[in-house]
């Protein structure tokens, strides 16, 4: 039977090309904007990862109890060695290494003497080892304003605006006044090859970044480093593994008794980021059930008008004999039908459209000129397992509501409303 009705929907393209075609349309809506949601919600997480906390972190028992001081004294040593053990174990990770400092940036004159200086807060990363992604990962390209990035050892960049206070350009040296790993003070000139603009008001009023190999030779930290980010290579935070990674390292690494021992943290170790993870989570969920209940309601309607157009023929075949608990079976099966095949291809169409802006992404740049460094600047979609089954939600189930509760109308006709229909 289910065979039969089959060939007759496909024959009969009145009665299932368009409810096929209106299903497969709210399926593939309902897909992509679950991957859409997912991935934009997900790209501004991304953004306090890259910049701050990484998905992982590793850091010393002691860094880890005073980070907002800075404690270049705690810092990880060994990191050669340690950095290596972390790509060994964890080979789906990205490992980089970050120093934090502070200090002063001194601006001389031709005489040597000092013109102008402000307090900075120093980053340093890889920016100069081939093959390294940590400009395109910190979104520093746009954030660039003038100059250009370091291209040799002892060239660094500044925020615009902390350049506009102390009166320095592109090609100017300047002295970075700071202490080192073991508590000495340090002077060391640097050549201001660019500047950028942050869009974040803390940063902009005093940031400088250098590469880690000078940073080391500053601040007198040979095979040392403040903090060592993981990232995975999927690109996006994965809170389940990562708090499995935590656990497994910190059994194996971490001594109770040692302040210099490494501890790994995820971003969820962090009040701020965990309630904004949690915040973040929540509203997706709520977006995505607000979309599927409005496609619900659409495809509800739509098994609904389906079922009261075909009054007609339900009558006919009612009056040459057919039961009407088999008429009614035969509408549900019909439905399902129809809304199995048109969640399967909206489903395919949903996930190609999504993959497209998964790799490729919609690009905002020319938007977010004024806060290029924290607000991503081209946004991706995220294709995530419940993406896979989540349209058949108001394909199937919603179709075939609304079919069953048109097709309850069958048990209430008689012969004399049967006779009015056909004449």
């Amino acid at each position: 039977m289910i065979r039969f009705l089959i060939k007759g929907l496909l024959r009969d393209r009145q009665r299932s090309f368009l409810p096929t075609l209106v299903v497969g349309l709210g399926v593939m809506l309902t897909v992509f904007m679950h991957a859409w949601v997912t991935g934009v919600i997900g790209d501004s997480i991304e953004i306090n990862a890259r910049f701050e906390s990484g998905h992982v972190k590793v850091i010393t028992k002691g860094y880890a109890e005073n980070a907002g001081q800075v404690p270049l004294d705690l810092a990880l040593e060994g990191t050669s060695d340690l950095l290596s053990t972390l790509r060994d174990e964890y080979p789906d990770m990205n490992w980089v290494e970050r120093t934090k400092f502070s200090g002063l940036i001194d601006v001389p004159d031709d005489n040597g003497e000092t013109v102008s200086q402000g307090p900075a807060m120093g980053i340093a990363m890889d920016i100069l080892s081939e093959g390294s992604k940590e400009i395109d990962r910190m979104n520093l390209r746009n954030a660039l304003v003038r100059g250009q990035f370091p291209e040799k050892s002892g060239e660094i960049l500044i925020s615009e605006e902390f350049s506009q206070k102390l009166g320095v350009n592109p090609g100017d040296e300047v002295t970075l006044v700071s202490s080192t790993m073991f508590g000495s003070m340090t002077f060391y000139n640097f050549l201001i090859s660019g500047t950028v603009s942050f869009g974040a008001r803390l940063m902009d009023k005093g940031t400088v970044i250098i590469d880690l190999q000078d940073a080391r030779m500053a601040l007198d930290m040979y095979d040392a480093t403040g903090e060592i980010l993981g990232f995975f290579n999927t690109g996006f935070f994965e809170r389940d593994l990562a708090e499995k990674r935590v656990k497994e390292f910190n059994d194996k690494y971490a001594e109770d008794n040692n302040e210099f021992s490494p501890l790994m943290q995820s971003m969820t170790s962090y009040k701020t980021l965990a309630t904004l993870i949690n915040y973040s989570e929540l509203l997706t969920g709520t977006i995505i059930f607000v979309f599927i209940l409005v496609m619900s309601i659409v495809l509800w309607n739509t098994g609904l008008i389906s079922g009261l157009r075909r009054y007609g023929e339900i009558g006919v075949r009612l009056a040459i004999g057919e039961n009407k608990g088999h008429l009614y079976r035969s509408m549900i099966n019909e439905s399902l039908a129809i809304g199995i095949a048109g969640s399967i291809a909206g489903t395919a169409v949903g996930l190609m459209i999504a993959y497209i802006l998964q790799t490729r992404g919609l690009h905002f740049g020319d938007l977010m000129e004024d806060a290029a460094m924290m607000m991503p600047s081209t946004y991706r979609a995220r294709i995530t397992t419940p993406a896979y089954f989540i349209g058949f939600i108001p394909g199937v189930f919603s179709t075939v509501l609304g079919t069953m509760l048109s097709g309850i109308g069958i048990y209430k006709r008689n012969t004399s409303q049967l006779f009015k229909e056909l004449e």
